[in-house]
């Protein structure tokens, strides 16, 4: 069914899991760059998926994206994913930031004029796509929405501890998390702000 179609209040648990999870599934192909979506706990779980793919040869280049500063702290998160994967061992010449964005479309338009200064977005083919398996959904759709369609995307999730396909039901935060995803994924199709894709909601 297309996700236009949708009424978020009248979603099941399963249809949920299947808008938000299914499909969500890394093809193991190699890019030109890791995309990194910053968050407040980015450093806990999106950075480490992050780096085990940059060591495993995936792509020559980590692009941390993220202007929040959570928590007080006096720097972004593109900065905080930044200094903390140095610590870690990643060379500085390999770490791209975008340090400007407060959300995920954000994320993906400020990010394009890095990606062009580093290497040239006609000649980009894949990029690898790292934030948790909940949001997937939502960044890729930006992402086909908004970034050059010659460009192809790898979805590499990072998973969390009571977000998973398996688990979100079962917390009252795994509940709100999938439960606010799924309205704000509809309500962005609608709005035209995201393109409309034709989703299994039944197994």
């Amino acid at each position: 069914m297309f996700i236009s179609k949708l009424e978020s209040e009248n979603l099941t648990v399963q249809q949920m899991t299947n808008l938000l999870f299914t499909g969500i599934e890394d093809d193991k192909n190699t890019g030109d760059c890791i995309f990194v979506a910053g968050s407040s706990t980015a450093v806990h779980y999106r950075l480490p998926k992050a780096i085990e793919l940059y060591k495993q040869g995936r792509a020559p280049k980590i692009l941390f994206s993220g202007g929040v500063k959570w928590n007080g702290n006096g720097l972004p998160e593109a900065m905080i994913l930044k200094n903390k994967a140095m610590a870690l061992g990643i060379p500085e010449k390999d770490i791209l930031t975008e340090d400007q964005s407060l959300h995920t479309l954000e994320n993906v338009l400020a990010s394009l004029l890095v990606l062009s200064r580093a290497f040239q977005l006609h000649q980009m083919e894949r990029i690898l796509i790292v934030t948790t398996a909940y949001h997937m959904r939502r960044l890729h759709l930006t992402m086909k929405t908004y970034m050059p369609n010659w460009i192809n995307f790898s979805l590499c999730p990072a998973i969390d501890q009571n977000t998973r396909k398996d688990n979100w039901f079962r917390s009252v935060e795994g509940r709100k998390r999938v439960e606010a995803e799924c309205t704000k994924i509809i309500n962005y199709v609608k709005k035209g702000a995201l393109k409309d894709e034709d989703i299994k909601l039944s197994n």
